[in-house]
């Protein structure tokens, strides 16, 4: 576009991926220059892009990721939902975005529009241009360029040419038409999208083209199945192993390999019919060979052709689009007169169309009512999403969407919310704006929620209202892609502080109060009771289970609404949970995450995670867990000398076996970590798989006469060590490195080389193979011992190596220490991947498993959540809407739970689950949001409380709980005795609890079944107390 502008950063440099800010320009150039003559600018950009896309990297894979670095995107209207859409997509890492928008700052666009300030407005600044620099510095890898020339019928389109995709937001439907079909026209095809909110409405729509091939639909790994029988027949059927569900479906494609027996299905790609959760069909086996043992199906991912139609739109949008040329505006906010004229257009407009379709007249009328207003969460939502159909349409990965998704009193004040207001109404604002909210975590969501708090005006009142905000964890530059309030300059500075004193930049009215405490059992002190009765909603931005769990638990002690969300890729989900309405988070559990038998970690691998996960516990038991347990000895036991004298006497010290062990065994200097690291090879990767083939031999048969080594066992081969192989030189390296760590030894660049390590290794002296009468465990339900026992010979041998130390002088203070290493994922220069990486990849090779490049083990070990801004953005926009129900006290009916997944793209809205009544009896029931009171006093006893209970609420417990802890069980001996104890001497409440939860059950009905539960039963220590 002619007129194009670029905003400038600060210090003058432009914020494009080729010249980017000083801080960070020199680093960016040195590292180009290590790829000269390899690879062009776009491939270093994408090189670049990894170092901080390294969560969304999971999610689109580096295929997608090349590409999306290439692509330009233009977007037309920076109102806020193209905002949305514009943040998202420098957050991806797209080559490069033009912003484009005619219109003027105003003071409406505050409510809408997190990047715009009251400057703006004041000076009436061009939109585009206003929010460019703060757009160009989430990433300073994209090239982002603002343009304020108009974009309207007579506009020359060829300079769409320069795109691969093309977003319309605020244009009306017959300048989209034309746009959509000139980039239908180009070959290829540009990629058209148009989005649009009015009021408490949105739609979206995407053509890419007649043909357009996606080479992944879902973004799932394939899945790889184990096979226990093949049938000779047509079609033949397959069975998984041990009844595992294969989660296939119907045409999808196969590979096989490592088949015994019908050897011809090896490399063959079958489509398959699903016959059962454990078995498929494929082809005609009938002419193979029978079956025997073994095998693996891979699914293989197949391209699909997606084609698309041009512009068409929804009934009321087309009235709405009528309107607006009619009269040069959009219907009034609440007029009536405008929506009986809009009913009227709707209603002709659907005379005209072939289906002649209903016209839903409270749709048209809400429409009319709020087509003017603006909804940040609902923007945030079509944002994310529309964000998302971009990367689609510019990538090729994930299904896109075909091709649509649609979705008061009211008085003018001029200020930021009147946008809002249209949409909710000025009582619904005030009541936001009336708001105390605990918001728990600070990451992606937690930002994003933040923003949209902002917007939404979230606790701006002058008289009360508050937003407090906390989290213990700093910045990493991982963040920098989805939590978008963070810059490059906030890297190691606190999230809660940051987070919040970005927010207040989009709305100085906030009052935030920022923490860096986690909410757990130890931070009751300051997360009281009182804490939590003074704030109206909690939401929680967490990233485990366990932290949802306790959160949970506080709100439904507390009666307080929990409003709960997450990610995983392009997946997410939120969940409501309303005091009295709804059951709690903690009413369902998911099932637990299948655990790795102990016996195929350690000996009988059939899949790269197990390898990946023997490396991982290898590297805590050798550079963690031994040291901690070594130092927690030393200071136990603060000389050699004494432990020596209390061993030789009979004394039993725990784990001195073990750390006399790593004493006798300490390397001294470099070249005996590069020995150890060696030996370590020979153990791990030689001689445990010459001692597994000893105890099972390859012919070994079970007592069923079925072969030992068949699916899923594999049998290992033993790996002869060599410097010249990457991956020996990889392990030998690191592991020495860590050795070196762990033990406070320095080495140099130089101690490093291939012929440093020659020489070293030129000097070491490998021990021949010895086979031991070890059992090998082979019961998949058997556990790790907690224990290994100690022979005699055990404890001769610790002796002699004690005394050894103790002569030679290696057993003073400075040996009796070591630097404990705590295992960090995303700090590329301390080895801990690369070790786990090397380490794997050799056990994999040593058991003829598929290995896996450093990126995978690096997701797998490091259990890194896939992550993307697209659909953190959605969700917490989802969020944001439920937040606003429940600040207006809607009922049951309204609240939704949501579950989407962006990739496919599905959304799911479902009801909450209605809280359930437990019935006792005789009329009395209770929910898990009941809780009964009993105010005793110093001498009340445990008797006294019984009968509290029987003569407030009519029925007598027969049973007393606090905790895990029995106060009171009639058929317990002794316990008949308590009966006359006073509450503070069975309870034993420190000085400052006012109340303690207890738990009572009651007599069941008849003999023999078990007791009735009842509700929690919070006491109080005396009556002044609630």
């Amino acid at each position: 576009l002619q007129g194009s502008k670029q905003r400038r950063h600060k210090r003058g440099v432009s914020s494009s991926c080729s010249q980017v800010p000083w801080g960070i320009y020199l680093p960016c150039y040195s590292f180009a220059n290590n790829f000269k003559g390899i690879c062009n600018f776009d491939e270093i950009n994408y090189f670049l892009l990894c170092f901080t896309c390294s969560r969304q990297r999971y999610v689109l894979g580096d295929t997608a990721m090349q590409k999306m670095a290439k692509s330009r995107v233009f977007l037309s209207g920076m109102g806020g939902l193209g905002l949305e859409i514009a943040k998202n997509l420098v957050l991806a890492g797209i080559k490069a975005l033009t912003i484009q928008d005619t219109e003027k700052c105003q003071a409406w666009d505050l409510g809408i529009n997190f990047f715009l300030c009251e400057d703006d407005v004041a000076n009436m600044r061009n939109r585009a241009e206003a929010v460019l620099q703060d757009i160009a510095e989430l990433n300073p890898y994209v090239h982002v360029t603002s343009s304020s020339v108009p974009l309207n019928e007579t506009t020359d389109l060829s300079f769409l040419d320069n795109y691969q995709c093309v977003v319309l937001t605020e244009i009306q439907l017959p300048l989209q038409k034309k746009i959509n079909d000139f980039c239908r026209s180009q070959h290829p095809p540009i990629k058209f999208i148009s989005a649009d909110i009015h009021g408490i409405w949105s739609r979206l729509f995407c053509d890419f083209g007649d043909e357009f091939e996606v080479l992944d639909t879902t973004g799932e790994e394939s899945k790889e199945i184990f096979i226990s029988n093949i049938t000779q027949a047509n079609p033949g059927i397959v069975t998984c192993l041990e009844n595992l569900p294969h989660k296939l479906e119907t045409g999808q494609f196969l590979t096989f390999r490592e088949i015994n027996g019908m050897t011809g299905l090896n490399g063959s790609t079958q489509q398959i019919t699903v016959v059962s959760p454990f078995s498929f069909s494929i082809g005609d086996t009938t002419e193979l060979e029978p079956y025997l043992h073994g095998g693996i199906a891979v699914q293989v991912k197949t391209p699909k052709t997606f084609c698309f139609a041009s512009l068409q739109i929804h009934t009321a949008m087309l009235a709405l689009d009528q309107f607006q040329e009619t009269y040069s505006r959009k219907p009034n906010i609440g007029c009536q007169k405008d929506s009986e004229a809009l009913l009227k257009l709707a209603t002709s407009v659907s005379e005209t169309l072939d289906e002649k379709p209903e016209v839903n007249v409270d749709i048209v009328r809400w429409l009319s009512w709020t087509a003017q207003g603006f909804l940040a969460p609902l923007a945030a939502v079509v944002g994310g999403i529309a964000s998302q159909e971009v990367l689609k349409a510019v990538t090729g990965k994930f299904s896109p969407l075909c091709q649509w998704v649609r979705k008061t009193e009211f008085f003018m004040e001029g200020d930021r919310y009147d946008a809002l207001r249209a949409c909710i109404g000025d009582t619904l604002c005030q009541k936001l704006q009336n708001l105390n909210i605990f918001l728990v975590g600070c990451g992606a969501i937690g930002c994003e929620m933040l923003k949209n708090f902002a917007l939404l005006g979230v606790g701006t009142s002058k008289e009360k209202g508050m937003i407090t905000v906390t989290d213990p964890d700093l910045i990493e530059k991982s963040n920098l892609n989805r939590q978008f309030l963070f810059r490059p300059h906030h890297i190691q500075k606190p999230k809660s502080y940051t987070a919040a004193d970005a927010t207040l930049k989009i709305n100085p009215q906030l009052k935030i109060d920022a923490h860096l405490n986690k909410v757990c059992p130890a931070t009751e002190a300051i997360y009281s009771d009182e804490f939590y009765t003074r704030q109206d909603i909690i939401i929680t931005a967490l990233d485990n289970v366990e932290a949802r769990r306790y959160v949970d638990s506080r709100c439904l002690a507390n009666l307080r609404p929990l409003l709960d969300s997450g990610t995983m890729g392009t997946k997410g989900h939120t969940e409501v949970i309303v005091p009295h309405l709804t059951e709690s988070y903690n009413s369902h559990r998911d099932p637990p995450e299948e655990e790795i038998p102990f016996c195929t970690l350690k000996s009988f691998p059939a899949a790269i995670e197990h390898t990946i996960q023997w490396a991982r516990d290898k590297f805590e038991s050798s550079f963690s867990h031994k040291p901690s347990l070594f130092n927690k000895f030393w200071q136990t036991y603060p000389s050699a000398e004494e432990v020596l004298q209390k061993i030789q006497t009979g004394h039993s010290l725990e784990g001195c076996f073990q750390v006399i062990k790593l004493l006798s065994r300490r390397p001294r200097n470099w070249s005996q970590c590069i020995e150890l690291a060696r030996l370590k090879f020979e153990k791990y990767f030689n001689h445990k798989a010459l001692q597994l083939l000893h105890c099972f031999p390859l012919d070994t048969q079970l007592k069923d006469g079925s072969l030992f080594w068949q699916s899923p066992k594999r049998p290992p081969s033993p790996i002869k060590f060599d410097l010249n192989e990457p991956l020996h030189f990889s392990f030998l390296l690191n592991a020495a490195k860590l050795y070196a760590a762990v033990y406070c030894i320095p080495f140099t660049e130089e101690d490093l080389s291939a012929d440093a390590l020659l020489n070293i290794l030129s000097e070491v002296k490998i021990q021949e193979f010895k086979p031991s009468n070890k059992v090998v465990q082979t019961d998949e339900t058997a556990r790790k011992p907690d224990h290994v026992p100690i022979s005699s010979e055990d404890e001769r041998n610790a002796i002699f190596q004690l005394e050894k130390a103790i002569s030679s002088n290696e057993a003073t203070t400075s040996d009796l220490q070591m630097a404990v290493l705590s295992f960090e994922k995303d700090d590329d220069s301390n080895g801990h991947i690369d070790f786990i990486t090397a380490a794997s990849n050799l056990r994999a090779k040593m058991y003829s498993i598929e290995p896996a490049d450093r990126f995978k083990t690096k997701r797998i070990a490091g259990k890194i959540i896939p992550a993307i801004a697209t659909s953190t953005a959605a969700v917490s926009g989802l969020v944001a809407l439920e937040m606003i129900k429940v600040a207006g006290g809607y009922p049951f009916e309204a609240y939704k739970n949501c579950f989407l997944n962006l990739a496919i793209p599905v959304i799911v809205f479902t009801e909450t689950s209605e809280v359930r009544k437990t019935e006792i009896r005789n009329g009395i029931s209770f929910t898990i949001w009941d809780r009964w009171t009993i105010h005793g006093k110093e001498d009340f006893t445990l008797l006294d409380f019984i009968n509290a209970v029987k003569e407030k609420y009519g029925i007598e417990p027969t049973m007393v709980v606090q905790g895990v802890k029995m106060l009171y069980v009639p058929v317990m001996p002794g316990h008949a005795k308590r009966l006359k104890l006073t509450m503070h001497k069975l309870v034993k409440p420190s000085t400052e609890k006012k109340y303690v939860d207890l738990t009572v059950s009651f007599a069941p009905d008849s003999d023999g079944d078990e007791d009735l539960p009842g509700p929690p039963v919070r006491y109080y220590f005396s009556h002044d107390t609630d």
